[in-house]
Parts: C-alpha cells; structure tokens; sequence
C-alpha cells in the first residue's frame, strides 16, 4: 500500500509538472507578440476561425494597419463556417438577415464561391466584386484598396453593412449620441452620420480622451475587434437611448430597414394605426419609413415602385403621414373623381384615433376643404384649432393636392 501511494505521488507531480508546462493562448497561436497585448483574446478567436493570418516570421503585429482590402475579406468571412478541411460555407443566421435579392446572389451568381483570394492578378478581387454587388461596398468608395483604413472608413463599410444585414438606428439620435466625441465636427456630415451609426450600433467606440479618432488608422487588433462585434450582438457596447420605448423598426424605400424613435407614445401608436389604415385598402398601399401612399389600383402601385418617372413615383392619390422630428402628423390628398371615396376609410382610421372625440369636426372640415377646392381650383392657406391639435391647409402649387398638416397645440 505504501509503495502504490508513492507511484501514485510522483504521477501526480509529473502531471502538475506537464500542467505548468502548457503554452499560452499566445504561443498556442503561434504568435511571439500578442502575450498581454489588450486584445489577445481576440486575435487568438479570429485568427482561429482564420479571419486574419500571421506572418512568416511568427508575429502578428496587432498594431499595424489595417488596409481596405483586408477588411473587406475579414468582414465577409466573419460570416461564414470554417470546416475542418479548411472549406467554408455561409452562416445560416447570416442568410437569414440578407433581402431576397441578396441571397439570390448569393446562390446563382456566387454559387461556386471558394472564399479564397486569387492566385492570379489581384488577390482580393473576388472579395471586393462580391462585396459591392452585395451593397456592402461600392467600387469607388477608395481609390486605393490597398491603403490603410481610417476609423470612419470603417464606419463607412460598416454602415453599408449594417443596411443590408439589420438595420439602420435612428440618424437624428444616432448624431446626437455622437455629439460628445471632441473631434466629431472634424469629420464631414456624411462621415459623421457613419461614426453615429457605428456607435449606436455598439461596434465602435472612442477613446479615453473622448475622441472617436477621426482622421486615425485602424489597427489589426482593432479590426479584430470590430467584427468580434459584428458578429456577437452580445459583445457590442450598450447605448442607452432615453426614449427606448418610443422606438419602431419601419421599411424603407430601397426595401431595408431602420430604426426610428418617436417622440411620445401617441405618435407610436399613431403609427401602428396607420398600419392597420393601410391594410384596409387591400394590397393598394405602400409603406416607407413614417408615409404611407394609397394607390387608386394595383396597377397604379405598380407604377409608382418602379419609379419610371417622377409622375408615375408620384402616382398615389392619398397618404397618411408623420415626421417624428416636429412631431407633425398629416394627411395628403389628390383632388381626383373616386380619390374619397376609395380612401375615406383609411383616412378616418387614422384621423379618428388622432383627433379622438374631436374627430367629426376635423372629417368635417376634411371634406368641404376639399370640395372648395376642387371647384375653385384654389384655396387660401388657413390655420384652425381642433381640440388639441393646430390644423394647417394648404394647396400645392399644381392645383390638386391638398395637404393637412396636423401639429399637437
């Protein structure tokens, strides 16, 4: 019994011994200079499912730049399943974000995708072409690919992106999130709605010094970690919006979608009514962002989506409206035989929810304002008060439209 405890005591230090002795996440890797580095978590996990490789001489070189090229093909496989043959194949959550469009892409003109650069010409080519006709990119959007990336180029990239693969956030509140960057004002306008998207989104962020880095490159490490939260929603940074629960997804027009953020509850629920006001006209509607047309017939509908010409794009002959920035909700109407008729139910949908008790007296006023005007084929612009809400008419300047535009006193 003695003699087996001792076997038994030096089998359990040789273990302990060949314990001590195993590599760190970082010589597991390969990589001699990630040890303690602030992302080497990170860069083991990407470089694992092989978004990003090292180089010949056993380093990864976490602070070097990042170039256009790169990024692109870091984003696109970030998307995939690596198997152990070193094959790839798309993620299925991934197909799953991508508009019918899209994924038709994907399976006719990119059936036989390899994911590998190529071995001759250009390596990153096959990248770039699938990238763009996806609308993650355009091909002009650098004009090196190779070059280094700054941050709000990466915010460009990433904003396409986030379009087609979930949704775009509130632009309004976006910009007013990334208001406290000290050198946002540094950046142009369209660079400034990309950098608030990117940190709404909880992708991206600043620095200490309450800089976003405008102007700054990316490193390896920080691309790394930029898809880490791409691909994670659970790893991305938590933004706190004030008004979450005035909050809606909509459609837009180029048939994505974004986030709005109403300012009340009434004007939330107002919008879920002009939904229903649509369905009451069959399949004769279509609603982008906060406006909803009504169409006198399917063909007409027809016509204004393919947007041929301006008169045909602008074919409906009603539309329920809101814009949540001077919280304004209104109503448009063409001054057409049948345009009443057709509509009236959708319209005193959403006006009778607006106006409540006060609702009569607004169809009321509706109605004659419009039988004034198409007699007269004019009418003064005018500004009433209905219970609660200030009522402006006018007349547009073709003679036919008549617009209500309906604002909380």
């Amino acid at each position: 019994m003695i003699r087996w405890n001792k076997w038994l005591i030096m089998a359990t230090i040789a273990s302990l011994l060949a314990i001590g002795s195993l590599p760190s996440r970082s010589e597991a890797a390969g990589f001699k200079d990630i040890g303690g580095h602030w992302a080497e978590q990170t860069i083991v996990q990407m470089v694992q499912q092989g978004l990003l490789d090292g180089f010949p001489d056993g380093t990864f070189r976490p602070d070097e730049t990042v170039t256009a090229d790169q990024f692109v093909k870091i984003v696109l496989l970030a998307f995939t399943d690596k198997f152990p043959n070193g094959e790839r194949k798309w993620k299925t959550s991934f197909l799953q974000t991508l508009s019918a469009s899209n994924q038709n892409i994907l399976q006719q003109d990119y059936r036989d995708f390899t994911f590998k650069p190529n071995t001759v010409g250009y390596w990153a080519k096959p990248y770039l072409d699938l990238a763009s006709d996806l609308h993650f990119i355009s091909k002009g959007q650098f004009s090196d690919y190779k070059a280094s990336l700054k941050r709000e180029d990466v915010a460009e990239i990433l904003y396409y992106l986030l379009k087609e693969t979930e949704y775009l956030e509130d632009e309004t509140y976006s910009l007013a999130a990334a208001s406290h960057f000290g050198d946002l004002q540094s950046a142009s306008s369209r660079q400034q709605k990309f950098i608030g998207e990117s940190m709404t989104k909880g992708i991206m962020e600043g620095y200490p010094n309450g800089y976003f880095g405008v102007g700054q490159y990316v490193t390896r490490a920080e691309a790394l970690q930029i898809i880490t939260r791409l691909q994670t929603k659970s790893k991305r940074i938590s933004v706190k919006n004030d008004n979450d629960a005035f909050i809606k997804i909509v459609p837009t027009k180029d048939g994505s979608y974004k986030k709005l953020v109403f300012p009340d509850q009434r004007m939330l629920q107002t919008y879920e009514v002009m939904e229903e006001a649509g369905k009451l006209r069959g399949t004769n509607y279509d609603l982008e962002e906060t406006t909803l047309r009504l169409f006198k017939n399917s063909e007409a509908k027809a016509q204004a989506l393919s947007g041929a010409t301006a008169a045909a794009r602008n074919s409906n002959e009603a539309s329920l409206w809101l814009d949540p920035q001077f919280a304004t909700y209104g109503v448009t109407v063409r001054l057409e035989d049948g345009v009443l008729a057709r509509n009236t139910e959708s319209i005193r949908k959403f006006t009778d929810f607006l106006f409540g008790y006060d609702a009569d007296i607004f169809y009321r006023q509706f109605t004659d304002t419009c039988a004034r005007a198409a007699a007269k084929g004019v009418l003064e612009t005018t500004t009433t008060q209905i219970g609660n809400f200030s009522v402006e008419t006018r007349l547009e300047s073709d003679g036919k439209t008549i617009v209500f535009s309906i604002i909380h006193s």
